[in-house]
């Protein structure tokens, strides 16, 4: 029989190995190392525990604490990924690892302790994107070199890929930019700008995933804007273009041209075309200019205003045999650099003083048409003639003045149907006419060597098809022109017939008249005397024979 001291070391030491024994069931464990895609799938396996014990049959209590607990829940002895469709686990938004920590309790005290640390690893569920500020639109200047930067992108993957930019070549800008480093994003310039022929330009960059297999990219469209610069020489208005070289315009200066006469002095001389004057090549610019006279001033015979380029006659010709025209070289030249600048020329003559203006032999001309579907026909008048408006200068012998420049206007609504040759002869677009339309112009005769001017207007009918032109302005056939024969013939018989009642009216109103003279006038009349004439004295015998 045992002591009682040896019965309670007995039942000390039973105590003592039921604990150890009932601990044991939360150790056997190790902190816990693995790996799950993102993206996963809730449920995913992440681990299983390597604990003594069984928690659900056991007294053990488990329990998952620290920063990313609630991504994983306990399965029995497994760890499974807690997510859900609207939570995905996204290692661009978590980060590339998940930390947790497991406890277990036994009797609500704590018997252990593990670490779990789970990686997530990447896939490519990201596509590249750019930075907005660095495809913003650009400004650049025209006088831009090649080969220089004009600007520079800049593009990320969220899945941390390397990304490669590149141009699209089948734009219709791509021909001006290039990227030689393709990692750089720095966009060069490989074609001289010009602000005169283009002043926006597009390209588009494309940012390329190059270490993946799905190369995921994304792209921008960049707009590049020209700025003017100062490479332009001025320019003599108007600008008359003759030939395409490129992408420039090639255009030449005009000739300038005014006639004087001998008796003008100081007066401002007007050109044409007209006025002088220049513009810098530059239009966004637009420099001022200073116009002066290389040659041809005479000492001093032509004078320019250098500021708007008006020139002025200061000493009269005094023999236009002798000088019959000048030849004066003009230059405009930029203010701020003279060596931009353009030169034009401006012709002089001389010419005989006028006496006498162009005038017209009539204030208005009648023109006639006859409805048809021609596209054109000569206006005529009177019998059927054509038309011709003519303006006689008595400076010429014959009165034809080679000077004379026509031009025509409508004063009714008549516009672009009708056109004056230099012969006066007046055209009209027949097909777009109809009968009884009626178009009043108004034709003005230039002599372009004085400038004086002469005007008369052209008063034109349309008649119907088959309608006879009048042979003149008073004419039978302008009464009766609107009617047809029977009725023009019934009005001449009414006509007559009137005429004659009224003539023997005339004549019965006479012999009336004559009837009732008084008695003393018809004895008068009887002896052969004058009633207005007085009597004489008897005539005496002597006289008788």
């Amino acid at each position: 029989m045992l002591m009682p001291w040896r019965l309670f070391l007995c039942q000390m030491a039973l105590n003592i190995f039921y604990h150890i024994a009932k601990a044991s069931l939360c150790l056997g464990g190790q902190d816990i190392f693995a790996t799950v895609r993102e993206n996963s799938p809730t449920g995913e396996f992440i681990a299983n525990l390597s604990i003594n014990g069984d928690p659900g049959a056991s007294s053990i209590r488990l329990c998952l604490t620290g920063e990313n607990a609630d991504w994983f829940y306990l399965e029995g002895r497994t760890i499974r990924l807690n997510s859900s469709f609207s939570r995905i686990l996204d290692r661009e938004v978590l980060g590339s690892v998940l930390i947790a920590a497991l406890t277990c309790y036994e009797d609500d005290i704590i018997r252990s302790r593990y670490r779990i640390m789970v990686e997530i690893l990447n896939e490519n569920d990201n596509m590249p994107y750019f930075f907005e500020e660095t495809i913003q639109p650009q400004y650049i200047s025209e006088l831009l070199t090649v080969n220089s930067m004009v600007f520079t992108v800049k593009a990320r993957d969220g899945d941390g890929d390397t990304i490669t930019y590149m141009t699209d070549k089948s734009t219709a800008d791509a021909s001006y930019f290039k990227i030689d480093l393709p990692n750089s994003g720095m966009v060069i310039l490989d074609k001289p700008l010009d602000y005169e022929t283009k002043t926006q330009l597009q390209v588009v960059i494309f940012a390329v995933e190059t270490n993946t297999k799905e190369k995921y990219s994304t792209s921008a469209t960049v707009t590049v804007n020209v700025l003017d610069g100062d490479d332009q020489y001025p320019q003599f208005q108007p600008c008359a273009p003759v030939n395409e070289d490129g992408d420039h315009n090639i255009c030449t200066n005009p000739v300038y041209s005014v006639n004087i006469t001998e008796a003008e002095e100081d007066a401002v001389l007007y050109f044409s075309p007209g006025p002088i004057h220049a513009e810098d090549g530059d239009k966004d610019i637009l420099t001022p200019l200073v116009y002066s006279i290389l040659s041809g001033d005479d000492n001093g015979r032509f004078t320019i205003d250098s500021k708007t380029g008006e020139i002025s006659l200061r000493q009269r010709v005094e023999n236009r045999l002798l000088t019959p025209s000048f030849r004066l070289r003009i230059m405009a030249a930029q203010v701020n650099d003279p060596k931009k600048y353009s030169v034009a020329t401006a012709l002089v003559h001389v010419v005989s003083k006028n006496r006498f203006p162009p005038i017209f032999n009539k204030t208005i001309y009648k023109g006639f048409l006859i409805e048809s579907s021609s596209p054109a026909t000569l206006v005529t008048t009177y019998g059927n003639q054509v038309l011709v408006v003519q303006a006689i200068d008595r400076d010429f012998r014959d009165g034809i003045n080679p000077k004379i420049h026509y031009t025509m206007q409508p004063l009714t609504g008549s516009n672009k149907l009708y056109h004056i040759t230099q012969d006066g002869i007046v055209i009209a677009k027949t097909d777009r006419l109809r009968a009884f339309d009626r178009h009043i112009l108004e034709v003005i005769a230039t002599d372009e060597e004085s400038g004086e001017t002469a005007h008369a207007s052209v008063d034109i009918e349309v008649l119907q098809r088959g309608q006879p032109v009048p042979r003149s302005p008073f004419g039978e056939e302008r009464l009766f022109g609107d009617m047809n024969a029977g009725m023009a013939g019934g009005i001449a018989v009414l006509v007559l017939i009137v005429t004659v009642t009224v003539l023997c009216l005339f004549l019965w109103l006479a012999k009336r008249r004559k009837e009732r003279r008084d008695p003393a006038d018809r004895g008068a009349v009887a002896l052969g005397k004058n009633p207005n004439v007085e009597a004489s004295s008897p005539i005496s015998p002597r006289h008788v024979l």
